[in-house]
C-alpha cells in the first residue's frame, strides 16, 4: 500500500499574471528566520563581542548573493550545461527554477570568508553562527522539495512510500521528508542545545 501525492499546486499565491511560489517562500522564510536566530544567538555573547548585531545585519545580503548566485552557477554547471550552453540567457531566467544545493554552499562559504576577512570577523565564529541558522533553510527548502513532486528517494515497498507524478508508477521514498526531520529540524535541535552552553560558546 503506498500513499498518494498530496498533489500540491507549487504556485502559493497568483494575482493576475504574478505568481508566488512555494519555493520563493521557502527562501524568504529561510532567510528570514536565520537572520534572527543569529541576531539571539549574538545577544547571548558578551558586549564587544564579534560578530555583533550590526555585523549580522550587514552580512545578510551577502548571504542571500552568495546562496542565489552559488545555487544557480551550481545548477547551471553541474546539472544543465549543455542547455545553458545553448541557450545562455536561459541562465537569468530563476522564476524558471533550477538551483543547486552545493552550488548554494559554496556560494555562501565564498560570501562568508569574503564578509569575514572584509569586515576583520573571526570566520570561524562567522560560520558557527550561519551553520546554526543553515537547518532552518534546509528544513524549507526540503518540504518544498516535497511540494513540487523532486529530488525522491527509490523504490520501497514501506507503508509510507509515496507515488509521486514524475516518479513513475511506483511508490518511493519521501527523501524530502527524512531530510527535512534530519538535516532540518533534528540538526537545529542539536546546534542549538550546543550554541547554548556557555563552555562551548
Amino acid at each position: 500500500m503506498a500513499l498518494d501525492f498530496p498533489n500540491i499546486d507549487p504556485v502559493a499565491i497568483a494575482i493576475g499574471p504574478l505568481a508566488v511560489r512555494w519555493y520563493a517562500l521557502a527562501y524568504v522564510a529561510g532567510f528570514l528566520l536565520g537572520w534572527q536566530y543569529c541576531l539571539h544567538l549574538v545577544g547571548l555573547g558578551k558586549e564587544g563581542d564579534r560578530p555583533n548585531k550590526t555585523d549580522i545585519d550587514d552580512y545578510l545580503p551577502w548571504a542571500i548573493l552568495g546562496v542565489i548566485l552559488g545555487g544557480r552557477i551550481g545548477y547551471v554547471l553541474f546539472y544543465q550545461s549543455g542547455l545553458y550552453l545553448h541557450h545562455p540567457l536561459e541562465i537569468f531566467k530563476l522564476w524558471h527554477g533550477g538551483m543547486s544545493y552545493h552550488g548554494g554552499v559554496i556560494g555562501v562559504v565564498t560570501s562568508l570568508l569574503i564578509y569575514a576577512r572584509a569586515r576583520k570577523i573571526n570566520v570561524f565564529r562567522l560560520a558557527d553562527l550561519a551553520s546554526c541558522a543553515a537547518p532552518i533553510g534546509i528544513f524549507f527548502g526540503r518540504i518544498t522539495n516535497f511540494i513540487n513532486g523532486e529530488l525522491f528517494g527509490r523504490v520501497t515497498d514501506v507503508s509510507w512510500g509515496v507515488v509521486f507524478p514524475h516518479g513513475g508508477s511506483l511508490p518511493r521514498h519521501p527523501s524530502q521528508i527524512y531530510e527535512s526531520l534530519m538535516e532540518g529540524l533534528a540538526l537545529f535541535t542539536i546546534l542549538a542545545l550546543l550554541a547554548h552552553r556557555k563552555e562551548i560558546r
